[in-house]
């Protein structure tokens, strides 16, 4: 009585289908990557049998032989913002898309945790990079030297000025111009900016923005009501304070970030501050729950998703098509202006 056996079913691969096609793998493969170097005639042949054999491509040594990892990395300074976590799922969604993962480093704002994360970056592990820079960055070596190994790179939000390449952005500086007069207008006198750092473009535009609409109105710029804060968010309240104590007249205060507005909330109930009747507030903000607070906070309202996504979208074209990024493929795009109770008027 004969044995009945199973046959072993042979793992189909390029290997296989070219000694079965009396072909080169090398033909085979560029078959089925559609190459023109291929006639159509052949083409048809390979794709007839892999079909038949039904051939599944090794999409990791395929990224292997492009020299790919089919991997992107976004550095960021925190996560905890709500800005950056709808950046992140604009960038996540245009990744999956294009069947990319995403690799996520933090800096928390530290300049040298940030020279640390770009160092680690040079070891070839993902095939594009998305920065938004950290607040205490002043030197940019470290990212040009990252740039310098051909490292397809794109800036949102924070970016680097001192880097050749496309940065996606908002219209600060009119966002900024917007937030101060829209106080001014509001019937605030004496308007405070309160900004974490003046190092970044993007602070820079706000408070040139703000600078230039009081200006405008004729009021003076009164380097007294401008306000560095710091990454300490209780160090904010204590110097938030002293400004408020020492300067009883301010009657409005733009910030340029979100959680220097919260501070500020934090601050005028302690000294029975009434918002808005005694002071009015506005701040660049993508909290959910702005409209929720007591009073409502007027936002300028970045399009965080959109910054993602778009930004996203450079790089990846970029990588697939191994060409150079380039400035003059940069993105501004517009913020919005939600008023809420916090600015009403007199």
């Amino acid at each position: 009585m004969s044995e009945s056996r199973t046959p072993t079913m042979t793992p189909v691969n390029l290997k296989s289908l070219a000694e079965e096609l009396k072909m080169s793998i090398a033909t085979v493969s560029r078959a089925l990557r559609d190459s023109h170097e291929v006639s159509e005639a052949t083409k048809a042949r390979v794709r007839a049998l892999a079909a038949a054999r039904h051939y599944e491509p090794n999409a990791y040594a395929s990224s292997l032989r492009r020299n790919i990892s089919k991997t992107i990395g976004v550095v960021i300074p925190k996560v905890a913002n709500h800005f950056f976590a709808l950046a992140i799922n604009g960038i996540e969604e245009a990744a999956r898309q294009a069947g990319y993962h995403v690799l996520i480093y933090l800096t928390h704002d530290d300049y040298a945790r940030e020279v640390a994360i770009v160092q680690h970056l040079k070891g070839g592990r993902i095939d594009g990079l998305l920065m938004s820079v950290a607040s205490g960055t002043e030197d940019f070596a470290h990212i040009k030297s990252l740039q310098d190994t051909n490292l397809p790179i794109v800036f949102f939000d924070r970016v680097c000025a001192e880097v050749a390449t496309a940065k996606v952005t908002t219209n600060d500086y009119e966002s900024g111009y917007q937030a101060t007069e829209h106080l001014v207008q509001a019937g605030c006198q004496r308007i405070a900016h309160l900004l974490i750092s003046n190092n970044l473009s993007i602070g820079q535009f706000r408070q040139q923005g703000y600078l230039d609409a009081l200006r405008a109105h004729g009021l003076p710029a009164d380097p007294d009501l401008v306000l560095n804060g710091v990454m300490d968010n209780e160090q904010n309240l204590v110097l938030i304070r002293e400004l408020l104590q020492r300067r009883p007249d301010i009657d409005g205060i733009f910030a340029s970030v979100e959680r220097l507005a919260i501070s500020t909330y934090h601050v005028c109930r302690e000294l029975g501050r009434r918002i808005p009747e005694d002071i009015k507030i506005i701040g660049f903000s993508n909290l959910e729950s702005a409209s929720l607070l007591d009073p409502p906070l007027s936002t300028i309202t970045q399009p965080a998703y959109d910054i993602g996504r778009e930004a996203a979208k450079i790089l990846l074209r970029a990588v697939e098509k191994k060409k150079p990024i380039l400035p003059g493929q940069s993105i501004v795009l517009d913020s919005t202006l939600f008023e809420r109770r916090s600015t009403a008027g007199r």
